[in-house]
């Protein structure tokens, strides 16, 4: 089968590897074009390492684009997180046409922050959805689906690199095999089911610490390690990382303990142990922050 690989990133390139492994026919890498001043694509690396032919269209909206699609005679063109949108003409030039990978359960967290949000909203499931791409925002038919838990103390850093980056490459190769065996469906999304949710930007990641415990904490995973949470200090911005949960009280937003463990902060209801900080170029225990700045029991963080 003569298969095209359209992504990048860490991603684009482990599912590439995978494909390399199993002896795939690969005709093309299709990458993001590169950004002055930036690393080489992990993904677009590894195909020059192997001398697979590279193509970095800046659109695929023209009729280029689609022109070098159609070139490559490609059955199944596999889309690795791919960011650029690719109109329904390209998609379809393989005898198959294309499938894709998203990290969350289909038509739930369509959208660009999709491991984000259930974090941010304390859901304890997500998953991955691997589908077949429409003009839509991730409302193409869904191909196959993997679940996985979001444990009670996990970060978004978890969540992806320990659960849905392995399970998405492995999902990958898995809807390909049913590609290969005309055994893929494509089930239609129910969208009236679903949600589409834009990006989990900064504010949405500021600490408001008059809310429960709970919530901030999950705020704070979710921003772990981007785009990471946020209070203030003395009116300067304070990103705060490691954490964990506690049952102390007091005044929302007062450093209720320093110890060598953290900063203790209370919440509406409970308190937070802040673990790690970063006030400016670079990540630091709180405590260290805490001694450099100043910072001590009775301040105020939030103003």
């Amino acid at each position: 089968m003569r298969i095209v690989v359209h992504g990048q990133q860490a991603f684009g390139r482990a599912v590439l590897e995978r494909l390399l492994e199993r002896g795939e026919n690969i005709v093309a890498v299709c990458t993001a074009p590169d950004k002055e001043g930036r690393p080489v694509d992990p993904l677009k690396e590894l195909a020059e390492e192997k001398g697979l032919p590279v193509y970095q269209p800046a659109s695929w909206k023209t009729e280029e684009a689609l022109a070098l699609m159609k070139s490559f005679e490609a059955d199944v063109c596999i889309m690795a997180y791919v960011l650029l949108f690719v109109p329904e003409a390209v998609r379809d030039a393989p005898k198959y046409g294309s499938f894709q990978y998203h990290p969350s359960l289909l038509p739930m967290h369509r959208g660009p922050s999709s491991i984000n949000w259930p974090i941010a909203q304390g859901a304890t499931k997500t998953g991955l959805t691997i589908f077949w791409p429409d003009d839509g925002l991730d409302e193409g038919p869904i191909l196959l689906q993997k679940e996985c838990e979001i444990g009670p103390d996990e970060t978004l850093g978890d969540v992806y690199f320990k659960k849905l980056f392995p399970m998405g490459v492995d999902a990958m190769i898995e809807s390909l095999e049913l590609v290969k065996a005309g055994k893929a469906p494509r089930i239609v999304q129910n969208l009236d089911e679903g949600s589409y949710e834009s990006w989990f930007r900064k504010a949405d990641a500021e600490i408001d610490w008059s809310k429960p415990a709970k919530q901030i904490y999950a705020i704070i995973r979710a921003a772990n390690p981007q785009p990471g949470a946020w209070t203030l200090h003395g009116g300067n911005e304070l990103k705060v990382f490691d954490s964990a949960l506690g049952t102390k009280s007091g005044a929302p937003g007062t450093v209720l303990e320093v110890s060598d463990d953290g900063v203790t902060v209370a919440a509406g209801e409970g308190s937070i142990l802040i673990k790690r900080v970063r006030a400016d170029a670079a990540k630091v225990p709180a405590v260290e922050y805490a001694a450099e700045s100043g910072l001590k029991a009775g301040d105020v963080l939030g103003k």
